[in-house]
């Protein structure tokens, strides 16, 4: 049990991972508002219903527009964290594994703007919506959008690979994909309608990413450039003019990279050449 624990405080917080990141932060506000609400200070949770989460209707929101960030950060009780947190650790492991660790934040923040985006479009353009005595009150909260991003995304690039449910079996990530989208959509007519309708903001999103990753666009390249520190330019004595190269092996092309992407999606990882492994190896190694 204790080598099981130091297993996965190892890939949380010392692998270079992000999805450490992540859930610390989910959880860091999820105890910081609902422990001091357990302990009789319930005006916090009014506040944070106010102040943090997200709301449908556009002259309230306008004057949070933070909420389109913090939203994804709050959780309506215990099991909706927990059942968030569990699928982002499962899935982010997968998408990490084949994509590195730059792509993460990028995925889960977009996946939530784009959960938000149809969340507020949809209670304000639709008249069962946009018509509801409820409108002014309707707020979102949870980060299923960016999880729900992770997991389409991750199913997108590996539809055939199996994964183990208990009771069920080995699943393949697309059927389980499919479950996923079938279930929000069936629950759009539910009482929960807001947060269905962002989970297929967030699917879309994570669909599109990898569709796109494929043919060399990675919406992550530009984010990742604002927060990497530009190299300090160094002249090394004996380098150029001895006309000697760089030791070490050449970092893998995109389109050879994209390549075996493809290649994974269509026949399964474990039909990669050896060199094939090797050459994914280097280039998340390079993400991370």
């Amino acid at each position: 049990m204790r080598d099981f624990w130091r297993d996965i405080r190892f890939k949380l917080f010392q692998s270079g991972s992000k999805l450490g990141l992540l859930i610390t932060v989910n959880v860091a506000v999820f105890l910081l508002i609902n422990i001091p609400v357990k302990l009789g200070f319930t005006g916090l949770a009014e506040w944070s219903d106010h102040y943090l989460a997200m709301p449908a209707a556009l002259p309230r929101l306008i004057k949070v527009p933070w909420t389109i960030i913090t939203y994804m950060f709050m959780h309506d009780g215990f099991l909706h964290i927990l059942f968030n947190m569990l699928w982002l650790y499962w899935f982010g492991q997968l998408f990490e594994e084949y994509l590195g660790h730059k792509r993460t934040l990028t995925v889960y923040f977009l996946g939530g703007l784009m959960g938000a985006f149809f969340f507020v479009a949809s209670y304000n353009i639709f008249p069962i919506f946009a018509n509801s005595p409820f409108l002014g009150g309707t707020v979102i909260v949870g980060a299923s959008a960016g999880v729900t991003a992770i997991i389409i995304a991750t199913a997108t690039l590996l539809p055939d690979y199996e994964i183990f449910l208990m009771i069920i079996g080995p699943v393949k990530l697309k059927w389980l994909a499919v479950f996923f989208i079938a279930m929000d959509l069936l629950g759009v007519a539910s009482s929960n309608a807001g947060g269905e309708i962002a989970h297929l903001g967030g699917a879309l999103l994570g669909f599109i990413y990898v569709k796109q990753l494929r043919k060399g666009n990675d919406w992550a390249n530009p984010i990742n450039k604002l927060f990497t520190p530009r190299p300090k330019m160094k002249v090394a004595a004996g380098g150029a003019a001895d006309g000697k190269k760089a030791s070490g092996p050449a970092l893998p092309r995109q389109d050879e990279i994209d390549r075996i992407l493809d290649k994974i999606s269509k026949t399964g990882y474990d039909n990669l050449s050896k060199q094939e492994k090797e050459t994914l190896f280097r280039a998340s190694k390079n993400d991370r």
